[in-house]
Order: structure tokens, then C-alpha cells, then sequence
């Protein structure tokens, strides 16, 4: 997985699957709480402006439409020439997590962006619920045990037709990507998962290294104000005073951190000068002593997944879910 030049200066990671590289930096549409769509078609094209070139949607996050009005606009105005200079990722929703609905789903998410592919695809959840129901929280007695063989089958059987460019997992554990890869014909090319200073995920790291995943960290800031998210991140007395010697803000020193550990990050501000502070993370390095006072910070897992556990289901706690990893 190696890295190069973005036209926009944002360096790219090559993917296991041969096609075109993923900028290393995404842009987070994903709004908790909600937000109408003409904020999210707004700060996706101011997105574009400012230079980000890849962007993360999902079927639930109601951000596809907006997501792909805004690069049509984009495209309009000359912001750019074509929907190939950018790379789009959307995700499975677990009631289409089912063998015979992932090639539907896949074209309703392209039919809501108004594309022919995107460029990733990936199973939000290791798990399947009830077909036809869109919500969160998913029902308790909604949820059901995901075929993992068949349903990545239908993911490869989505790359085989061209309908996305690559395909890979989100918040799957070890031994669940380890599942996968026994029966897959094209393997996983990413798993996203948290990713942090304060949730460093190193066996993760070194088990996609070693298996030619690339890992991209979702909540890459803590996701604070989110229903989930912890300010553990922004207000790590480590991290500030890094940010502070360095005259970088807390989100700078994170981000720079995750793009040295070799991993893609996804992260989401619809506020212009965060926007902007984001992205300015490419022209300079942690020190080695840095990185060490960084590797000190106590670890815990912010988004638990509390709500992908029943009695019901597969999973009966978040650590079956995460498999105590």
C-alpha cells in the first residue's frame, strides 16, 4: 500500500484491489444531529473547494442525494472536470445485509447519488436485521445473524459488475475480517473502524497491514457532540501540549498522527475553518518523542455499539460484538 501525490495535495493509498487510489483524507457526512440537506449539499461543495477529494456517505446517513447534488454542482461550476477526479464510499445498511438485497441496495445508493459506481463500498455492520426496515436504533427483535459467506459473495458479485470499484467492511473485529477473508474470493480492500489517539487500535493496524487491508479511522477526533463521541480526544493534556509546541490544534496533531500510523481518515466538521485547519497536516512531521508521550495515552473505545447488541441477536454484548478485542 504505498502512498503518492494527490492532484489536490492530499496523498493517496493504493488499495488491494488494483483500482485507483483513495486519498488518504475523507470528508464525513454522516451528521448526529441531523442536519437538512441543503447544509450537507453546502459544506460538501465547500468541501470540494477547499480541495478534499474523498468523500464518505451511507444509506443511513440520508446523505447520498445531497452528497451527489453537490458534486454535479461541483462539476457545473468547474470546481472540478468529472466525477472521476473524486472518490466516493458508501455502506451496506444492515436490513439490506442479506444475500439477495446487497446488489439492490447498491443500486438504489447510485440511483440516490446519481453515479454509475462509486469507488468503495462497504458492510457498515457485522450484522443483518429484518429486511425493509430503515431506522436506528434497529428494533432489538429486528436483528439476525449475518451470512457472511453469502452476503460478501453479493459484495464481490457488486465489484464484478462494476457498480463500485472496490469493496471492503466497516467495525468488523480481527476474528471477524479473519472470517471473511476464509471465504472470500476478493478480499476485504479496507476496514473502517475508530481510530484515535485515545483508541489506537494497534492489533487491528498490524493484522490489516500484514493481510493488505487498508484501515480507515472513522471518529478520527473522538467524534465529540456526537451521541457517542468523547472529548477525550480534544482534551488530551498530551495532545494539547503537542499542539501548543507545535502551534497545530489538537485536530491537526490527531490527524497528522493517524496519516503516519499509514491509514485512511475520515473526519467530519461542516464548520469552514476546521474545514481548512484539516487539511493543513501534510507539510510537517511528529517528533519520535512525540509519538511516544502519544503511544502513553490511556486506550478506550468510544463508539461501543451498545445499540448492534440484544438478547435477541447474534450479539448479546459489546464484547461478543467486538469479539473482547
Amino acid at each position: 500500500m504505498g502512498q503518492n501525490s494527490y492532484v489536490s495535495g492530499i496523498p493517496e493509498i493504493s488499495l488491494s484491489s488494483g483500482c485507483r487510489g483513495m486519498p488518504v483524507l475523507g470528508f464525513g457526512t454522516a451528521a448526529d444531529p441531523p442536519v437538512d440537506t441543503e447544509t450537507t449539499k453546502q459544506a460538501v461543495f465547500q468541501a470540494i473547494e477547499f480541495g478534499y477529494r474523498h468523500f464518505d456517505t451511507a444509506a443511513l446517513y440520508n446523505s447520498e442525494q445531497p452528497l451527489g447534488e453537490a458534486i454535479s454542482e461541483a462539476i457545473k461550476r468547474g470546481l472540478i472536470k468529472s466525477r472521476q477526479e473524486l472518490f466516493v464510499t458508501s455502506k451496506l445498511w444492515c436490513s439490506d445485509a442479506h444475500k439477495e438485497h446487497v446488489v439492490p441496495a447498491l443500486r438504489k445508493t447510485l440511483e440516490n447519488l446519481k453515479m454509475d459506481y462509486v469507488d468503495l463500498y462497504l458492510i457498515h455492520w457485522p450484522v443483518s436485521s429484518k429486511p425493509g426496515t430503515y431506522e436506528y436504533p434497529i428494533k432489538k427483535h429486528d436483528f439476525l445473524p449475518m451470512d457472511f459467506k453469502s452476503v460478501w459473495g453479493a459484495m464481490e458479485e457488486c465489484q464484478l459488475l462494476g457498480l463500485t470499484k472496490s469493496i471492503g467492511v466497516s467495525n468488523f473485529s480481527v476474528k471477524k475480517l479473519k472470517d471473511v477473508l476464509a471465504n472470500a474470493t476478493i478480499p476485504p480492500a479496507v476496514n473502517q473502524v475508530e481510530v484515535n489517539p485515545c483508541w489506537q487500535q494497534k492489533k487491528m493496524m498490524h493484522f490489516c497491514k500484514a493481510n493488505g487491508i487498508t484501515l480507515v479511522a472513522y471518529s478520527p477526533l473522538g467524534a465529540y457532540g456526537t451521541f457517542y463521541g468523547t472529548n477525550r480526544v480534544m482534551e488530551s493534556d498530551v495532545l494539547k501540549e503537542i499542539a501548543q509546541a507545535r502551534g497545530k490544534t489538537v485536530a491537526q496533531v490527531s490527524l497528522r498522527w493517524a496519516y503516519e500510523q499509514g491509514i485512511g481518515v475520515v473526519v467530519k466538521s461542516f464548520n469552514k475553518d476546521r474545514m481548512k485547519q484539516n487539511l493543513e497536516i501534510f507539510n510537517w512531521k511528529l517528533e519520535d518523542e512525540e509519538n511516544m508521550k502519544i503511544n502513553e495515552i490511556p486506550q478506550e473505545r468510544a463508539c461501543l455499539g451498545t445499540d448492534y447488541t440484544s438478547v435477541h441477536g447474534p450479539y448479546t454484548s459489546i464484547q461478543e460484538l467486538w469479539d473482547d478485542e
